[in-house]
């Protein structure tokens, strides 16, 4: 009976985890017999690429802290001490690049970022720490209350003293992925980890092939009796494969070499291969582009897809970061006035005739200013005096009500 149950039990099972009340989904072994974790799903080329893509994007947008004005208007709190952790250094070791890239590239491969939070006597954050996602546990207290545990390794900064560590949520910048429960996110590695296996079991078969000189494997025949097959084998194989591929084969005494592999093509080894890109992507939402795959891509098409992979893919997780910033890093008397906002204008931007031709039209109708525009390309202002700041508008155009105030009568007689 045991033996039935293994065979037949679920795949993808979940497993009681520690994590609070929720179900998480373990790295593993998966359908294709190959171990999936974080850093064997690295070595897949598309994952790295997805990855990367979305790492360095989420780090290289600008991150501001914004304030409201009595105006209610918004300008850049730059004189809080959150607007230089968050844009140039979160602590003495990093810079906001690496801070962000780090903690969303744990984001992507364990489906948690998490940060220590530094505070001094007045809970003024003074520095953020990135914390591994596989060392930390959260969960609930006997009063229903979350406190994150995390287990300290030599190699973490000197921000804690003993092997194991309680953090209470002020103390840890926690963004979490997609989950069952709010708590927790689930990594979408370990959620897709028969995809990820079926890859790098598909590209291990491709390297054995090369590294065997891309020789299909095959029966020798003899006619007699072999005393010695393993030494026959050992021999054969060490005269001709790997680097000795392709050489002349001389067979005596009526030996025949005959192949029983079929070649790769017939296999569609190539094209498993390029579907599993098109899955890993998919995984990501990375549009296949953006990895190499330049199949279904177009000079017409591919800036559009530029445009949803800023939309559908980058838009949710930059919603993820700033509202974790937000409440973890504003107190309860700032967050009314503060905020934090990435500017994804830069990946907005289309080719220059089309950003020319939307600012004639925003010029034109008064909701931009000649300063307006040129910030937005890195221009220097025009002095106020010269009439950098104006708005103007279309004398062509004006209110439907006014188009008659020619014909208004004034004094009982016709204004001519």
């Amino acid at each position: 009976m045991s033996i039935l149950k293994g065979i037949f039990k679920s795949r993808d099972k979940p497993q009681n985890s520690t994590n609070g009340s929720s179900y998480r989904f373990f790295f593993g072994g998966s359908t294709a017999g190959k171990s999936v974790n974080e850093k064997s799903a690295m070595q897949m080329t598309a994952v790295y690429a997805c990855v990367r893509i979305l790492s360095e994007a989420i780090a290289g947008l600008p991150l501001h802290l914004y304030m409201y004005t009595d105006t209610g208007s918004k300008e850049k709190a730059i004189s809080h001490p959150l607007y230089f952790l968050l844009h140039d250094e979160p602590n003495p070791e990093m810079t906001s690049f690496v801070f962000r890239e780090t903690l969303m590239t744990h984001l992507l491969l364990w489906g948690n970022a998490y940060a220590q939070i530094i505070r001094n006597g007045r809970g003024e954050v003074l520095a953020l720490y990135p914390l591994m996602p596989n060392r930390m546990t959260v969960d609930r207290n006997a009063k229903g209350q979350i406190y994150y545990q995390y287990q300290v390794a030599d190699s973490d900064a000197p921000t804690m003293k003993s092997r194991l560590v309680n953090l209470s949520p002020v103390e840890v910048l926690h963004i979490p992925g997609l989950g069952f429960d709010g708590l927790v996110g689930y990594s979408p590695i370990a959620m897709a980890k028969n995809t990820i296996g079926l890859s790098i079991a598909t590209e291990e078969y491709g390297a054995k092939f090369f590294a065997n000189g891309a020789t299909p494997g095959g029966i020798l025949e003899y006619p007699g009796i072999v005393k010695e097959p393993e030494r026959v084998r050992e021999s054969w194989n060490r005269g001709f494969s790997g680097s000795n591929a392709h050489k002349v084969a001389i067979l005596e005494e009526g030996m025949k070499y005959t192949p029983i592999s079929i070649s790769p093509n017939e296999a569609q080894f190539l094209e498993t291969r390029k579907f599993q890109i098109d899955e890993i992507a998919r995984i990501f939402r990375v549009p296949p582009h953006m990895v190499g795959d330049l199949e279904k891509s177009s000079f017409s098409n591919i800036e559009q897809q530029s445009l949803e992979f800023v939309k559908y893919t980058l838009e949710p997780w930059i919603m993820r970061w700033e509202q974790s910033i937000h409440r973890a890093l504003l107190s309860e008397k700032e967050k009314p006035q503060y905020f934090m906002k990435f500017n994804v204008d830069g990946l907005l931007r289309g080719d220059y005739q089309s950003r020319m031709s939307g600012y004639a039209t925003a010029r034109q109708n008064g909701w931009m200013s000649a300063n307006d525009i040129r910030e937005l390309e890195n221009l220097d202002r025009i002095p106020e005096s010269e009439g950098g700041d104006l708005y103007l508008i279309n004398g062509n155009m004006t209110k439907l009500e006014d188009a008659g105030l020619f014909g208004q009568k004034q004094g009982g007689k016709m204004d001519t």
